[in-house]
């Protein structure tokens, strides 16, 4: 009898014992699946993140690009009025200059008709003269600026010597005469004057050796 009773509390225990189990193991498996649910949910959230984020880089060069095409077509467009300016000024870039030369031709023309029936030519020459001083103190207005040469020392950064002049007058390699002044616009040298060089007389050049 007690063997008996004893087998029988043990069967009664067994799934009693059973029951506990799956009591225990119940939130195990519920914490796990929560955890799988939450890592689920995060990855979804980083995902849609990185959607969003794709998206506003995708908008910021979509934007980015449309602003360099805008540049492009305004860099286009500053050369074409840059070229067009360009062109206007130089095809007038002289017109101040010749609006101060137009009333010395004018008054070169009236001396040239006056000289034709005129007997005194000392009155024309004179009028010449005038108009030519005129002239060049209205062209110092533009830069314009001439130097002398006879007397000084050839220079060839701003003479041009067309020959060489035996002479006891002057000293050796000095200008003896100009035949076409020199003429510096700003300071920076616009024609070299063209000029004769002096040089000893060979008779003194053979006395010397």
């Amino acid at each position: 009898m007690e063997g008996s009773e004893k087998k029988k509390i043990h069967m009664n225990l067994e799934p009693s014992m059973e029951r506990d189990e799956e009591k225990i193991s119940d939130p195990l498996t519920e914490t796990k699946s929560q955890k799988n649910k939450k890592q689920k949910e995060e990855k979804e959230k980083e995902v849609e993140e990185l959607k969003k984020r794709l998206e506003d880089k995708e908008k910021e060069a979509k934007e980015n690009y449309e602003r360099l095409l805008r540049t492009a077509a305004d860099l286009e467009n500053y050369k074409k009025r840059a070229a067009k300016e360009k062109e206007g000024w130089t095809k007038f870039a002289n017109e101040d200059l010749l609006k101060v030369i137009l009333p010395f031709i004018d008054n070169l023309e009236r001396a040239v008709n006056h000289a034709q029936k005129a007997v005194d030519t000392g009155v024309l020459i004179e009028g010449v003269r005038l108009t030519l001083q005129q002239l060049l103190q209205a062209l110092t207005k533009f830069g314009l600026s001439s130097f002398e040469s006879v007397g000084k020392p050839f220079d060839p950064a701003v003479h041009e010597a067309m020959l060489a002049v035996e002479t006891d007058k002057v000293e050796p390699n000095q200008v003896a005469e100009e035949f076409q002044k020199g003429y510096f616009l700003n300071g920076r040298l616009l024609r070299p004057a063209t000029v004769s060089v002096s040089k000893p007389l060979e008779k003194e050049v053979r006395t010397l050796e």
